[in-house]
């Protein structure tokens, strides 16, 4: 065969192979798709849970569904946890995972909480419906709005911020993480269930919708903004973790097994709460300015 030849015969070749990089039929990474998809299916079935009557009864006899909802976001951020390391940890990170992640993102942690809290704080019809058209009703529709609006720009904006960098070495988020964010709000949904669930005459019932809806406005402008939030898994449970910080993590751990419901809570705010509070804490900003 000529040179010629040959030539002719490796372009036919790599024509030959050029469509299948092209047309969709890439090898895809089993195990990390398997936990992105996971995460996906997990925000679908917050939302499947959340639409189910109030009377439901279910598996568990002291879970609602909104209690089983709220799991689902939990799990699905166990599954959003566990995706890209695997993918790292078998060296088959690529585009697709990463597009593919941002998609289930979005249902788990932006569609989900949302849905969630509307049907926590009871929003009936408002805008198209005669009955439910409340000032209440109506706030708490665009509250869900905004949060949804604000996960979406919070995830592109971390595609594009991300791009082209390693991720183990970003140690802190410009704006509070969407699982972050939802890990708030199906916390605050948890405890919710807990107390007031069965008793919604129960003392400060009433009160508690409000500091949920609050509480999710507050998580939607928390993510857009640009407060440097601490990576925790990169800073603190990546190689070797300082001392202080594997004490507190076991006494939370251990916390967690006695009162979950309350500990979550408060983490999840503490966390939500922790970069406006080092904003405007003097000492922690002069210390930052130095550095």
């Amino acid at each position: 065969m000529t040179d010629g030849t040959k030539a002719t015969a490796s372009g036919e070749r790599r024509r030959r192979r050029r469509p299948r990089l092209l047309d969709g039929r890439r090898p895809i990474s089993v195990l990390p798709t398997a936990f992105t998809l996971a995460n996906l299916l997990c925000g679908f079935m917050a939302v499947f849970m959340a639409s189910r009557p109030m009377g439901t009864e279910i598996f568990f006899a002291s879970w609602t569904p909104l209690t089983a909802a709220a799991a689902f976001v939990f799990l699905g951020l166990v599954c959003d946890g566990l995706d890209g390391r695997v993918a790292r940890l078998t060296h088959t990170t690529s585009d697709l995972g990463a597009q593919l992640d941002s998609m289930a993102d979005m249902v788990c942690f932006g569609l989900a909480p949302a849905f969630i809290m509307v049907q926590v704080i009871g929003v009936q019809g408002p805008f198209f419906f005669e009955h439910g058209d409340t000032l209440f009703d109506r706030l708490g529709l665009v509250v869900a709005c905004i949060y949804v609006a604000c996960a979406a720009l919070r995830l592109a904006r971390f595609n594009l911020e991300v791009e082209g960098d390693d991720v183990r070495h970003h140690l802190f988020f410009h704006g509070l993480p969407s699982p972050g964010a939802a890990g708030a709000v199906a916390s605050m949904t948890l405890l919710h269930q807990q107390i007031w669930a069965r008793d919604a005459e129960a003392f400060g019932a009433g009160v508690s919708v409000y500091v949920l809806m609050a509480a999710t406005l507050l998580c939607a402008v928390a993510m857009v903004s640009r407060f440097q939030y601490v990576h925790l898994m990169n800073r603190y449970l990546r190689d070797q973790a300082p001392f202080p910080s594997l004490v507190a993590g076991t006494i939370v751990l251990l916390l967690l097994l006695v009162w979950p419901q309350p500990v979550l809570a408060v983490a999840f705010v503490a966390y939500a709460c922790s970069a406006p509070v080092a904003w405007v804490w003097p000492g922690r900003r002069s210390s930052k300015l130095e550095a």
